[in-house]
């Protein structure tokens, strides 16, 4: 529990709208998620080993990341989603997701699994990002 209230901390500190628990570097499958929706009053969902047991049609949409920061890019990612997951409790849970949600769990989930989303991108999109990355790395260890 202790995790999952330091993970929402840091999502809305960045500020994010998820965060996997080994980008703050705990070895668990554990992810947050944001679920306010421009509401004033925050809420987030906790997924404990989260995984997509279904999905189906396509969405291309711009993709940020907490790990990455500064850059965006065109990402195309499943539409809907089954997902199936534990909550904090460890209760098991089964839900559908679509449209943004469905973006930022497969999102977060590829983090999970050591994926980001420039590794989505094609191999000479990824090379540019890559350059762009570097460039902005060195900026920030000369300030």
């Amino acid at each position: 529990k202790k995790l999952a209230t330091d993970l929402a901390e840091t999502m809305y500190a960045a500020p994010g709208s998820g965060l996997a628990a080994n980008q703050i570097g705990a070895c668990i499958s554990v992810i947050v998620i944001d679920i306010s929706a421009g509401e004033e009053e925050k809420k987030h969902l906790v997924l404990v080993n989260p995984e997509i047991v279904d999905k189906e049609g396509r969405q291309i949409d711009d993709e940020g990341c907490l790990s990455v920061i500064d850059l965006t890019a065109k990402v195309k990612r499943y539409q809907k989603l089954q997902v199936r997951a534990q909550d904090i409790e460890g209760k098991d849970w089964e839900f559908p997701a679509e449209d943004f949600l469905a973006r930022v769990i497969q999102h977060e989930v590829d983090h999970l699994n050591g994926i980001l989303f420039i590794d989505h991108l094609s191999s000479l999109k990824r090379a540019l990002y890559k350059k762009k990355l570097k460039k902005i790395l060195q900026e920030q260890q000369e300030e």
